[in-house]
């Protein structure tokens, strides 16, 4: 049954001792699916022993006990005093910074009832994963990104705080902790304990509805670990970062794709006519300035720096045959929508798989991954938030890995157990 409304609770954080630990910054990481190779996992366990990858990835040469083993150093590191929970229920006031990019939000424990939105599929098998760590640890590691719109950021009259101007209010005082990451992202958290000021906090969403900007799979594995435990209050709830985007827009950007086993020359040469394909020059900024320019449906192909062919005007014959008829006009235009139904399944026939097909947020990384493996590198366009929240309300869920909502939480700022 799904209740009027997002509810937020206050929780008591579980947070690192910053006595204890090298720096903030040297224990936290990005989302466990940005650091998803092995490389980058191992970059992060080797910044300090206490990295948070610890427990959203870790590492074992036997796979059945991974999960294990973070239950354990979950505990390992309460009881070394590593890891020490706040003595009070809060909400907890979150900004991230970068140059002119300001991001400020809530964390808190969301009932799982409310009305969320996701906007794409997911994998059973991530699920799966996420399921049996949260099962093992009993706790919520890394906050979803969620997005709601507030009435454009007015106060809409009302008297007494709301959640922007306790949010205002919080963000003057002394924070509870502040860090810069690698990525030059400034961040700093504050809790929010006073009554009033919970109970402002939680007014204002409760008149809304959210859009999963990042975590489909958290949150399928938040619902299916409800149903798990019926009743269980802890089980509940699921822990999220909530943004009002009327006030603090986030940023969506495109996930781009990289073929490991086809060479960009016989991605060309298998077009027969599907799209129209041009070299189009370099540096790669200036290659996506002409990718961003195309009309239509278009991708930009790569097989390394200073190599770059644009695919634009596709064929509307074999668009008509190969995108599915029964879905809104939105969603059939999406360029992802294209990319999968015509290129990936008709034209290359490249299977969807993880050894055929990876997933990137960065442009440079998949120009440069395309080039150590000797494959194309498939770099996509951004999508608006109004399209992806458009076709989310009608429930018509997006081709996997479309957007990448940002910034970002960093993982390891404050932690949620069941029994906290």
């Amino acid at each position: 049954m799904t209740s009027a409304g997002l509810h937020l609770r206050p929780f008591r954080g579980l947070r690192y001792a910053q006595d204890r630990v090298r720096s903030l910054a040297a224990v936290t990481s990005p989302p466990y699916d940005v650091v998803v190779r092995p490389d980058g996992v191992h970059e992060l366990e080797t910044a300090d022993p206490y990295n948070i990858v610890r427990l959203i990835l870790p590492q074992t040469p036997d796979p059945t006990a991974r999960h294990r083993q973070a239950a354990d150093t979950l505990r390992d590191w309460q009881r070394a005093g590593v890891l020490t929970r706040d003595g009070t229920p809060a909400l907890y006031a979150y900004e991230q910074r970068r140059g002119d990019v300001l991001q400020r939000g809530l964390i808190g424990a969301l009932r799982l009832d409310g009305p969320v939105l996701p906007h794409e599929d997911v994998v059973p098998e991530i699920v799966a994963d996420r399921a049996a760590l949260m099962r093992e640890a009993a706790a919520n590691f890394e906050p979803l990104l969620l997005t709601y719109r507030g009435d454009d950021g007015a106060e809409g009259g009302r008297s007494g705080p709301t959640a922007g101007s306790v949010l205002e209010r919080a963000t003057a005082r002394e924070p509870l902790l502040a860090t810069t990451t690698e990525d030059g992202f400034a961040h700093r958290l504050w809790a929010v304990t006073d009554p009033a000021e919970l109970a402002a906090v939680t007014a204002d969403p409760s008149r809304h509805d959210a859009l999963i900007a990042d975590g489909h799979h958290r949150w399928a594995t938040y619902l299916q670990l409800r149903a798990e435990h019926p009743g269980d209050p802890g089980w509940a709830h699921g822990l999220v970062l909530l943004v009002d985007s009327a006030r603090h827009p986030l940023q969506v950007r495109a996930i781009h794709r990289v073929l490991p086993r086809l060479a960009p020359a016989d991605a060309l040469a298998r077009l027969g006519g599907a799209f129209r394909g041009r070299t189009v020059a370099g540096p790669l900024p200036r290659a996506l300035d002409a990718l961003d320019a195309a009309p239509g449906n278009a991708f930009l192909l790569s097989s390394g720096p200073g190599d770059f062919h644009l695919l634009d005007s596709p064929d509307p014959a074999l668009l008509a045959r190969t995108v599915r008829a029964d879905r809104p006009e939105a969603w059939r235009r999406l360029d992802a929508t294209v990319l999968h139904s015509t290129l990936l399944d008709t034209v290359w026939r490249v299977p969807d798989l993880p050894s055929d097909i990876s997933y990137l947020h960065s442009a440079e990384s998949a120009v440069d991954q395309a080039r150590r493996l000797g494959g194309t590198a498939v770099l996509l366009r951004p999508v608006t938030e109004e399209t992806v929240r458009g076709l989310a309300t009608r429930g018509v869920t997006m081709p996997r890995k479309s957007t990448s909502f940002g910034p970002k939480p960093a993982t390891g700022l404050v932690i949620r157990t069941l029994d906290g």
